[in-house]
């Protein structure tokens, strides 16, 4: 069961920075994207950005969880 878990973790701490590099990524593009265009709103890069940073969040809640149940699961053995 833990080599499960510790799979599981890796996994969420890897969506976890590939979600912080996406999310990096399209914040770059948005500044570039707010320069050049005087519109008002937010520009499909800002979107994808916040998007990105939530997805970000709910991987590293994830990950917090797995790191939780290990400690439990350590703390009953």
């Amino acid at each position: 069961m833990n080599t499960v878990l510790i799979i599981a973790l890796i996994l969420a701490m890897g969506a976890t920075l590939f979600a912080l590099v996406r999310g990096i990524i399209a914040f770059l593009q948005s500044t570039k994207e707010q320069l050049n265009s005087p519109e008002g709103g937010p520009s499909p890069s800002s979107l994808k950005q916040n998007k990105m940073m939530m997805n970000r969040i709910l991987f590293q809640a994830a990950a917090i969880i797995i790191v939780a149940i290990l400690l439990l699961m350590k703390g009953n053995g």
